[in-house]
């Protein structure tokens, strides 16, 4: 109902979860981050930001994984509307509300996909093009995975992570991501890397080269947080999948599977086992966001790219 009230008065941006599927970090950089190699994949599902035109500008944060989550000026969303507005100039201030059901610091791109959503919804306000290089340049300075949460589909990023090149997407393979509860510095992941370059990812299809790959900043975060390890295992033992990895700096696992029966078994049977994690099922992407021109949540179990 409340979706249903914002969506009418507001233009509203889903703010997708990120995947890595395969995250290779090749050498630490003199600027503090890191060369990558890495495949990113979006879930349909994830946060959502409204945006309206107002008399001053505001940031309101609802949902489940809104406590704790500041609305000041350091806030991801906040800094995205603060460059929107200096590098175009409209002529209203804006009303914006950040519904929160991503876990937080969770390894899935939460805030970057908060800030780029925020970017996309005060992009088409104000009639400003989706390809306008500005948004880009915007994204590049608010952080490494701002810019692929703006891209918005499946690619290939190198760099920072966020140099990209657009790669098929999974079409309708079932996604289920789990986190175990835990929040994950990635600041003290990336710490804990010890440095030693494992090699690029290979060729081949998106899939293909997920397999073959790996999450480098894996076994550091399960130093930091052993309870990630048993997320893996937990999922790699469901039947029926075909790759499980942790995403990003964790602490969110995720598990790709032959079909449907499958997945939704294996959500079943984590939530009997741990009925505390969360869960999201519902993770593919079409990209509803480009292709529709709104920001509303549909409702698949898929993973894959968006339409261009």
């Amino acid at each position: 109902m409340i979706d249903s009230i914002i969506e009418s008065v507001a233009t509203v941006e889903q703010a997708p979860a990120k995947l890595n599927l395969a995250l290779h970090v090749r050498a630490r950089r003199a600027d503090g981050y890191h060369d990558l190699e890495t495949l990113f994949a979006f879930a349909r599902d994830g946060d959502t930001i409204a945006v309206a035109p107002a008399a001053s500008a505001s940031l309101t944060i609802a949902g489940p994984f809104a406590t704790g989550l500041g609305a000041g000026p350091d806030n991801l969303v906040a800094r995205a509307a603060v460059a929107f507005c200096t590098a175009f100039a409209p002529a209203a201030a804006h009303a914006i509300t950040l519904t929160k059901r991503l876990p937080v610091a969770s390894g899935i791109g939460g805030g970057s996909a908060d800030a780029a959503a925020t970017l996309r919804a005060l992009a088409r306000l104000h009639g400003v093009p989706a390809d306008d290089g500005r948004l880009v340049a915007i994204a590049v300075a608010l952080g490494a995975d701002v810019p692929a949460c703006l891209y918005g589909r499946a690619c290939f990023g190198s760099g920072r992570g966020d140099s990209l090149v657009p790669l098929d997407g999974l079409g309708e393979m079932p996604a289920l991501l789990v986190n175990p509860g835990v929040a994950v510095s990635t600041a003290a992941v990336f710490a804990r890397w010890d440095g030693v370059d494992r090699g690029r990812l290979g060729e081949g299809d998106t899939l293909a080269r997920a397999i073959a790959g790996r999450n480098d900043l894996q076994p550091p975060a399960e130093a930091i947080a052993p309870v990630i390890a048993r997320a893996v295992a937990l999922l790699a033992a469901q039947p029926g999948v075909v790759l499980v990895r942790m995403s990003g700096s964790g602490a969110t696992c995720f598990a790709l599977f032959g079909d449907a029966a499958a997945r939704d078994a294996a959500d079943r049977a984590v939530a009997a086992t741990e009925p505390g994690w969360w869960r999201l099922r519902r993770g593919a992407i079409d990209n509803m966001m480009r292709k529709e021109g709104t920001g509303r949540s549909h409702r698949a179990a898929r993973l894959g790219a968006v339409a261009a």
